[in-house]
């Protein structure tokens, strides 16, 4: 990787590290994301630093961003946009919505109704969307950054698999450690937000190099060999009802490759494949009814693919 590139790449870490302190993982798994275009959908408890992750990374290049706290109430239009009829022109013009930006937070994404979260699928998938007919290209990159809390389920209306396949990576923040804890006492003493402080070290052509870089990093066949029999086990175990598709296999290996690309190599190794493995799957398959029933769903479906994983011998 040029020495340029690294640079980018390091400046980009350290410039989020110091607004999320102790998650140097869950750091790395969102750049991936970016690097391999990607969305990604962070599930955990509030307060622990979701959406600040999300306003970090975006804030971290120069970029458009745009944040949509989604409710009960809230519309397709009011995610897409809406053709507003001009009585000086005679014609309808359409101003576009939140979603035209080149990182979208969709903050509580499952606190919508279904016909709201599914204004996203085109977007997602193809990097579109469709208006009174017209399709409209959305910027480049392109990010969504979704969050929802898997705790409390009054009011919200659960993701259905097709919405969740759009992603490329479900990730957790956790609890930080006692340590990490009282750093982040020691720091935050004031009233100022920390995000306010951020600079952008990149632009939206670094990122967009990167994302094509990352597309050149070599995949040997082994790896594929590798990858599909993790695969192929999803789809042939009792413990699942449903297994990997072919959109997640490809994931996978996208995902590999910008966690290669951010590991400093133009090749892939097993450990990148491994590594990326539960997060790349896991709300890709459905557990069966029986294995579903001895723990929570999230957490079923991430110790069946731990075992998988673990099970398959790694290529040499």
């Amino acid at each position: 990787m040029p020495t340029a590139t690294s640079q980018v790449v390091e400046q980009l870490q350290r410039a989020i590290a110091r607004i999320i302190y102790g998650k140097e993982e869950a750091i790395q798994l969102a750049l991936v994301t970016l690097l391999a275009r990607g969305h990604l959908l962070i599930e955990d408890v509030p307060g622990v630093g979701k959406t600040t992750l999300a306003q970090a990374l975006a804030k971290s290049f120069h970029c458009s961003f745009q944040r949509i706290q989604f409710t009960s109430d809230l519309l397709p239009s009011d995610v897409l946009g809406v053709s507003v009829y001009n009585p000086e022109t005679r014609e309808f013009e359409f101003r576009p919505g939140p979603v035209f930006a080149n990182v979208v937070l969709a903050d509580e994404i499952n606190r919508t109704t279904p016909r709201t979260q599914s204004a996203l699928l085109e977007a997602m998938n193809e990097s579109q969307v469709t208006v009174d007919g017209r399709t409209l290209p959305l910027p480049n990159p392109f990010l969504v950054i979704a969050t929802q809390n898997p705790v409390e389920h009054h009011g919200t209306y659960p993701l259905p698999e097709s919405q969740l396949d759009r992603f490329l990576m479900r990730i957790k923040m956790g609890y930080p450690s006692p340590e990490t804890e009282r750093e982040i006492l020691r720091r935050r003493t004031g009233p100022e937000d920390p995000i306010a402080s951020l600079r952008a070290v990149a632009d939206v052509h670094d990122v967009l190099a990167m994302q094509e870089t990352v597309t050149q990093v070599r995949v040997d066949a082994s790896l594929h060999d590798y990858a599909l029999e993790i695969v192929n086990r999803t789809r042939k175990t009792d413990q699942l009802a449903l297994g990997v598709s072919p959109r997640g296999t490809l994931m996978l290996q996208r995902a590999a490759q910008a966690r290669a690309f951010l590991e400093g190599r133009d090749y892939c190794l097993p450990d990148d494949f491994k590594h990326l493995a539960v997060s790349v799957f896991s709300h890709r398959v459905v557990a069966s009814a029986r294995h579903a029933t001895l723990q929570k769903k999230s957490e079923s479906t991430e110790s069946v693919l731990r075992e998988i994983v673990e099970s398959v011998r790694v290529p040499v």
